[in-house]
């Protein structure tokens, strides 16, 4: 996929822009809980420049074109009362929210109580609305001391207490061995953390698809090579063009995703290629459609234990230097 491309004014001259529908912000950093005022800076002054990772170059990011922004966040409560500066500016929007409790673990040394996330989470929905807030439960991780019926327990604290402000839930096993980086650092760790086996994963799934029944959620997989569909957990797309669909009435969005023009009807249901749709920069067995993702690695305090998109702590704290609202990047994490 290749988005169209415009010339902006930018601090560094004129430059030509990628200019994608859907922006995602951002699977590499937590935006709304650390960078949100960066954001609405930058959608203010229309575009944004993304840092390649892996070479370090600049791409500028126009938001001429975007229609639809999907949030990856563990806390968002930063954007509750500026919610009315992105309604504004009119794109659709919607949360992937994660909501984990490992508290007594500190898997996520920084986000903030359980109980004010929960908040957060109830907060989020009665603003924007259920149907755009999901609930991620992410990653399922085990130690020689958290077995499965302790995170089957702490599921069905939170879920019972989201019944009325989310229509899904999202969930995913631990991919230690997939980022070497993630698997040596938990390794220098005094708990022992491992992926469960399959048989754990698909007890924890069948729990789960039982838990959800009453609480009348969907639930979905992300990323998983483990066939859960015969428990009734279907493969998951984060930056779904389903609920695009649904949430939006934006005739070049609906064109982008389905290839017609045409305003949606009352009993009409798009079809979809989801294999044309497939962003192929993710995993194999991720379901998105194509996005541009405009975080920047090693800039989320977070620090969570099984992330990989920081390299270090140290990265991260050094990244807290010199950041002031006009940065054109997210170079670091001082944003509010």
């Amino acid at each position: 996929m290749k988005w169209p491309t415009v010339q902006i004014d930018t601090l560094d001259g004129i430059k030509d822009t990628i200019a994608p529908l859907i922006v995602s912000a951002s699977r590499a950093t937590d935006i709304p809980a650390f960078h949100w005022g960066w954001l609405l800076h930058r959608l203010s002054e229309g575009y944004c420049v993304w840092v390649n990772p892996f070479n370090n170059k600049k791409q500028y990011v126009s938001f001429e074109n975007t229609k639809a922004v999907v949030f990856w966040s563990k806390n968002p409560a930063p954007m509750l009362e500026r919610l009315d500066e992105l309604n504004q500016l009119g794109f659709c929007y919607y949360f992937q929210f994660t909501l984990n409790d490992y508290e007594n673990e500190q898997f996520e040394p920084n986000v903030p109580p359980l109980q004010e996330r929960i908040e957060t989470f109830k907060r989020l929905s009665e603003q924007v609305g259920k149907e755009r807030v999901i609930w991620r439960f992410d990653p399922i991780l085990l130690t020689d001391k958290l077995t499965c019926d302790d995170v089957l327990s702490k599921i069905r604290h939170i879920g019972d207490r989201l019944v009325s402000y989310t229509q899904k839930m999202v969930i995913s096993f631990a991919d230690i061995n997939v980022y070497p980086r993630v698997r040596h650092h938990l390794q220098s760790l005094s708990t022992t953390c491992r992926e469960p086996t399959t048989s754990e994963m698909l007890l924890i799934a069948e729990q789960i698809v039982k838990a959800a029944k009453g609480w009348q959620m969907e639930v979905s997989s992300c990323c998983e090579t483990i066939p859960l569909e015969q428990i009734g957990i279907e493969h998951n797309r984060c930056v779904d063009p389903d609920l695009l669909l649904r949430l939006s009435d934006d005739h070049e969005l609906i064109h982008f995703l389905t290839g017609s023009l045409s305003a949606k009807g009352l009993f009409d249901k798009p079809t979809l290629d989801y294999n044309v749709l497939k962003d192929k920069g993710q995993r194999k067995q991720c379901g998105c459609v194509w996005s541009k993702d405009i975080g920047q690695y090693s800039t989320c305090p977070h620090h969570c234990v099984y992330c990989y998109a920081n390299r270090s702590n140290q990265a991260v704290e050094k990244n807290r230097a010199d950041f002031s609202l006009t940065s054109e990047s997210i170079v670091d994490i001082r944003c509010h």
